[in-house]
């Protein structure tokens, strides 16, 4: 269901009745996506960031976190740097 931010109020009772036959609802504003509301069923609970593949991947490195960072952000801040 698609529905203008405008109409939301009014039709609070298709929202919900939508909702409930688990499906999501487009919350648009001025003919644009504003939000996507989900219903509590589908809600995808995130797992643990020690499970996430990237976590860890930089604990053998000996530089600090801030040497780190700037080379991850390499010459978008005008920083130039190597890791050692």
């Amino acid at each position: 269901m698609r529905i203008r931010v405008v109409d939301l109020r009014y039709r609070m009772k298709d929202v919900l009745r939508t909702l409930e036959k688990n499906q999501t609802v487009i919350l648009l504003y001025r003919g644009k996506v504003l939000a996507t509301i989900v219903p509590a069923g589908n809600t995808r609970i995130p797992g643990r960031v020690r499970s996430h593949p990237f976590f860890g991947m930089y604990s053998n490195d000996k530089a600090d976190v801030t040497t780190i960072m700037q080379y991850l952000r390499g010459e978008r801040f005008g920083v130039v740097s190597h890791l050692h």
